[in-house]
């Protein structure tokens, strides 16, 4: 398959698996900050686990996955590209 073939789309199957998967993490994500015993990793649960849904909706619903690779590139450059701009912002305003 080259660069500029398009896969096949999900199906709807799929988008309602996607839903579902979706809903599941949201309901875990409520209820962490509910359990006493997450106290020590619930920060850093909480961000994994809004990273998983990121990606999950970034890739199925806007398409990146279907997309040609040099789309995904640009829009996890800046994705990612934004963190070190931000700490090199406050950095400069003496803020960290």
């Amino acid at each position: 398959m080259t660069d500029t073939a398009h896969r096949a789309h999900p199906t709807p199957r799929l988008y309602w698996l996607i839903a579902i998967f979706l809903a599941v993490v949201t309901a875990i994500e409520v209820a962490v900050p509910q359990i006493d015993a997450l106290d020590p990793i619930k920060v850093p649960l909480l961000w994994i686990l809004a990273a998983l849904k990121f990606f999950t909706v970034v890739g199925f619903f806007m398409h990146l996955r279907y997309d040609k690779k040099l789309y995904r590139t640009l829009f996890f450059f800046g994705v990612f590209g934004v963190f070190p701009l931000f700490i090199v912002v406050l950095l400069s305003l003496h803020a960290l």
